[in-house]
């Protein structure tokens, strides 16, 4: 949902991530996002800032409170923005060691509008970070700066989405890197320079130009990965081989602990470390990176349509339903819908993909801090509703968050099989509170779960057709497009070589 982008430059982000340009307003905070960002203001403009600095910062950091507040009983975020410091002997209790040691600061050094700045700055990431979450960070007004304008879908780095995994491989919410932590690529972008230099969902990143990342945050670590275009770093690889395919056996029920609303995980062993099949070193240059979104083909002599999507825009939602409704309305009567490298984004846009597939009924659940649920249905007008036409989605290590929804809505409601590799496993959701000045912060709010109120989280989805691809596959070949084809009967009618554009 990590920007090194998530995160940053896209190139460098959780699963997450943003796609499209946000929007600011004064009212309640908008919903709907996994991953992409919703820009709830908290510092208002200049003239209707407070005359005093000390209480200009106090603002900042009781609205950041306020808003996790807010959530946790159940509000909307954002609607509480005039609450100030002290309106309780309880607040003021709590807030006073914060002002002593501003006070003892302010006494014993020179501070200037640049060093009251850094104050603020630290104060609202330690804050932050004391949460212990993984997808919510604080960003500085040049980082912040940085995701506004990946939002765009135009960004500059290596382009690979990242986040974190265990020793075993398996997404974690850990939150500083190490032996039983790992930065991993979730997937590269296409075009990119992490494709071009052959970087892998589930490689893992163990130093940044000779200098480990072990003891680094996410943050840290994005800020050692991202940087302007034209520029060079190295980075230390460790690959490791696909897991094997998960077991055939019924799909989990049941919620697992430690998301908002459930009571804390039971303690468990650690999970086995892996031994990597390779190990290298790999030189990549940063550049401008322009998200493609969509790309359209048809196979076996035109009577599938193969749609692959890597983000979760608005822009690139509608661009989908274009092209599946062209397959639609030239008789095309089976479907590929390709997932995989997909890091997510918009919660809306999820739902509207989904939408293309299912009619009517639940597409997702949301659940908050208390475990309050509420069920999120398909959009009406679909193009590709008929239960005639034959759907598969292909899965991947880099299916993740927004494309978990789709995948899960479409293999919870019976209306697509899913193929490949079992998903990341991301199951929150974030927004986002624009600081001004002073940067943003991006808080988990909420989790998502399947129809069938299945909550993946570092779990992820198991294939109905598991197919592990080898880490040594040959250019050109795609053992999981070949299984979806044999699904769908066309095998025989579809060699890769058939691929026509649409």
């Amino acid at each position: 949902m990590l920007p090194l982008d998530p995160d940053g430059s896209a190139a460098d982000r959780q699963p997450s991530d943003p796609d499209v340009s946000p929007s600011v307003s004064d009212g309640p905070a908008p919903t709907g996002l996994v991953d992409a960002p919703i820009l709830t203001p908290v510092l208002r403009s200049p003239g209707e800032r407070r005359r005093s600095w000390p209480l200009a910062v106090a603002m900042v950091l009781v609205a950041v409170m306020a808003g996790g507040a807010l959530f946790l009983s159940g509000y909307t975020v954002g609607r509480d923005q005039g609450r100030t410091p002290g309106s309780s002997v309880t607040e003021q209790q709590a807030w006073q060691p914060f002002w002593d040691i501003y006070d003892a600061i302010e006494k014993r050094y020179p501070l200037g509008p640049v060093d009251r700045q850094t104050l603020v700055e630290g104060a609202i990431r330690g804050m932050v970070q004391s949460v212990g979450d993984p997808y919510s960070s604080y960003l500085s007004p040049e980082d912040f700066q940085g995701t506004i304008n990946d939002i765009s879908g135009t960004f500059e780095g290596i382009g690979a989405e990242i986040g974190s995994v265990d020793a075993a491989g398996k997404a974690s919410d850990c939150s500083t890197f190490g032996p039983t932590c790992h930065l991993v690529i979730i997937a590269p972008i296409e075009g990119s320079p992490a494709e071009a230099a052959g970087l892998k969902p589930g490689d893992v990143i163990t130093a940044v130009d000779g200098q480990t990342l072990d003891g680094l945050t996410p943050d840290q670590a994005r800020d050692r990965i991202r940087g302007a275009a034209g520029t060079e770093l190295t980075l230390h690889i460790q690959r490791f081989a696909a897991p094997p395919p998960a077991s055939s056996g019924p799909l989990p029920t049941s919620t697992p602990a430690g998301s908002p609303g459930s009571s804390p995980a039971p303690a468990s062993s650690p999970a086995p470390a892996r031994k990597p099949i390779d190990e290298f070193d790999v030189t990549l240059v940063r550049a401008k990176i322009q998200r493609r979104e969509v790309s359209a083909r048809e196979l076996a002599g035109g009577t599938v349509g193969y749609v692959r999507l890597s983000g979760f825009s608005e822009a690139g939602a509608k661009e989908l339903q274009a092209a599946i409704k062209a397959d639609v309305d030239k008789g095309i009567k089976k479907l590929v819908l390709d997932l995989r490298g997909n890091p997510g984004g918009f919660v809306t846009a999820a739902r509207s993909v989904a939408s293309q597939f299912i009619a009517d009924g639940p597409v997702f659940w949301r659940e908050d801090a208390q475990g309050n649920q509420t069920e999120t249905d398909a959009d009406p007008g679909g193009v590709a509703t008929d239960p005639s036409i034959q759907v598969v989605v292909l899965i991947d290590r880099g299916t993740a968050s927004a494309s978990e929804i789709v995948a899960g809505a479409l293999q919870d409601r019976g209306r697509a099989k899913l193929i490949g590799e079992t998903s990341f496993g991301k199951g929150t959701v974030q927004e986002w509170y624009d600081l001004g000045a002073v940067g943003g912060v991006k808080l988990t709010v909420e989790k998502w779960l399947t129809p069938d109120k299945r909550w993946i989280h570092k779990i992820g989805l198991t294939p109905d057709f598991p197919v592990t691809v080898p880490a040594d596959q040959p250019a050109g070949s795609d053992p999981v497009l070949d299984k979806a084809l044999q699904v769908l009967g066309a095998s025989a009618l579809a060699p890769w070589a058939m691929l026509r554009a649409a």
